[in-house]
């Protein structure tokens, strides 16, 4: 097997290579890493003392001779039937006098190797493997999950002198593959020059659904902007780290996530496009480190979930550390964001935090629909919604933003709305019945059997996150409130200052996916960058504001009922209902 390293860690397992895995089972049954899953399975065993460990000899004392013989018998044990094998391997009776233990084991042992999360990062320094990564991804990642399904097979032949009449093709292999280069990226130099060594991730194979189980299902806190770059207090070990250069809306960021967070990192290719060749020819817009060793940045903040506005370079950097309290894919997902909106604030353009989609209605009616509102407030449900109800009278929805994204006025006074991400990351429980699972083969899958599951899919293009959408509508998503005579599902405002009082105010019944719980507000609905500019984003919003009056926007708020026990599907579709009947009386 052609492994500069492997290495077997916290549940994972991630392979370094050149070109290619192995190519013959003998290849891998001779593999370091092939003995370092056996072992650590044997190990795993003896602490339960498994009637499985009675294959050896004396199980009571397993030696590396043991373990070593264990893995002879089995080079043979694949290509010969087992009465044969004690023939040429001496010593590999004790292994072979039981075959329905030995099979047991083996199925053990290939379990086990497929409970961990799995990944292949191919190194194309000098071999141009991201200029054909279909090849390359083909002669490692489906090559290795073939290879070790054929091996457990033929063993399993040879040890039952049966042939399985139902076969399962699970993900045997790695569950996810990237293509590497060191590139000269363009850095000022200084502090940054810690990051110039890392591999940039070129392509991404992923086989969904995946299911992931960090560490953490919910985030605290807010980032807090501080006075010193986090890049000047940590140092960095080059082969631990993987660069993600994420397209979020028009800017570049270069997201640094170390290897334990790797299931989290990786999920990113849902969610924002990859830069490419181009984008990496230019300075980037920010720079994110998840993962940074040890306490470093602790005395940063009371919570060092930072960042650090380089205005002398005109770089942002982000920072978040390297324990389980902050392994959770919402902290990588919004810290980017946060970046995202800081820059955009400082461009002029108002940032949102809510769901933009264009609704195209039959007979020719359309509208482009801004829903605003906190995490948990029923923006993706109530989009959802439409996807059911929708079926007799929507010709298309066009989703341009899931979770964030920037306002701007184009010369004409017209308020044009853009997005971030090509990816939505929602709440499992709040989908439509069916939904889920019509997507699931497209899907990875956080946390399944926690508060707060969460999904990662893809669910627009490019194209419809950058090129700029005329605004019709602008909502607060309310999902507190109750329906009655002088609360409406769906409600105008009379003036830009009644308006701005309700989304200033950023009120909504928390649904537990932070640590906050019970009706909080938040500034504008958005503490990812907002808060820690404010003084310039009331300016924004003012002028913002004013402008969705001038050009005749439909101002309001949105009651989902989300947070309202028992409404949590309900009240999403009868926000869906009252809003195609407003796009139809337009």
């Amino acid at each position: 097997m052609n492994i500069i390293s492997s290495k077997i860690f916290e549940g994972k397992i991630t392979i370094r290579l050149k070109d290619r895995v192995c190519e013959t089972s003998e290849e891998l049954l001779s593999s370091d890493l092939f003995a370092k899953v056996l072992k650590l399975a044997v190990k795993e065993l003896e602490q339960r003392d498994s009637i499985m460990l009675d294959i050896f000899e004396d199980k009571s004392k397993i030696r590396n001779e043991d373990i070593s013989l264990l893995i002879e018998t089995f080079q043979f044990l694949y290509k010969m039937p087992i009465h044969l094998v004690p023939n040429v391997v001496e010593g590999s009776r004790p292994f072979l006098r039981n075959p329905y233990l030995l099979n047991d084991f083996l199925q053990y042992l290939y379990n086990f190797w497929r409970h961990f999360n799995r990944f292949i990062i191919c190194n194309s320094n000098g071999d141009m493997l991201d200029k054909r990564p279909y090849r390359t991804f083909h002669s490692t990642i489906e090559q290795l999950g073939h290879l070790v399904r054929k091996t457990y097979r033929d063993l399993q032949d040879n040890i039952t002198g049966n042939h399985p009449n139902v076969y399962r093709q699970v993900v045997a292999g790695a569950e996810i593959a990237t293509v590497c280069i060191t590139k000269n990226l363009v850095f000022p130099g200084g502090a940054y020059e810690k990051l110039r060594n890392i591999p940039v991730i070129r392509q991404v194979l992923l086989y969904p659904p995946l299911v992931l189980n960090p560490p953490m299902n919910k985030r605290k806190g807010k980032f807090e902007r501080v006075g010193r770059n986090p890049l000047e207090l940590i140092d960095i070990k080059d082969d631990e780290w993987l660069c993600y250069p994420a397209k979020v809306g028009p800017l570049v960021i270069y997201i640094y996530f170390q290897e334990r967070f790797f299931e989290l990192g990786f999920s990113m290719a849902n969610l924002f496009d990859i830069a490419d060749d181009k984008d990496l020819e230019r300075k980037p817009n920010a720079v994110f480190l998840f993962g940074t060793p040890g306490d470093a940045i602790d005395s940063l903040a009371p919570l060092p979930t930072v960042f650090y506005d380089d205005e002398e370079n005109d770089l942002l950097v982000g920072a978040i550390p390297n324990r389980d309290e902050f392994g959770y894919f919402g902290y990588l997902k919004k810290m980017a964001l946060t970046l995202h909106n800081i820059r955009m604030m400082k461009s002029g353009k108002l940032p949102f935090h809510g769901a933009l989609f264009r609704i195209v209605l039959r007979g020719d009616k359309e509208a482009t629909v801004l829903v605003m509102g906190d995490t948990g407030a029923g923006k993706s449900e109530t989009l959802e919604a439409f996807r059911v109800l929708g079926a007799e009278t929507i010709r298309d929805i066009i989703i341009i933003a899931d979770d964030m994204g920037s306002l701007g006025i184009d010369e004409a006074g017209n308020i044009i709305g853009y997005g971030t991400e090509v990816g939505a990351y929602v709440r499992l429980d709040d989908l439509q019945p069916g939904y889920a699972f019509g997507q699931i083969d497209r899907m990875i899958i956080m946390n399944p059997n926690q508060t707060n599951a969460r999904i990662v899919l893809p669910v627009t293009s490019p194209g419809n996150v950058l090129k700029g959408h005329k605004i019709d509508f602008v909502l607060y998503c309310n999902n507190y409130e109750e329906i009655d005579e002088e609360h409406p599902v769906i409600e105008r405002f009379a003036s830009a200052e009644e308006a701005l009082q309700v989304f200033r105010a950023g009120a909504v019944m928390s649904k537990g996916t932070t640590a906050a719980t019970g009706l909080v507000h938040s500034y504008f609905a958005n503490v990812f960058g907002p808060p820690q500019y404010r003084q310039l984003h009331d300016e924004l919003a003012k002028k913002y504001f004013d402008a969705f009056m001038a050009q005749g926007l439909f101002i309001g708020q949105m009651r989902t009922r989300l947070g309202i026990p028992g409404w949590e599907r309900n009240g999403p579709e009868a926000s869906a209902k009252e809003l195609l009947k407003q796009i139809q009386n337009r």
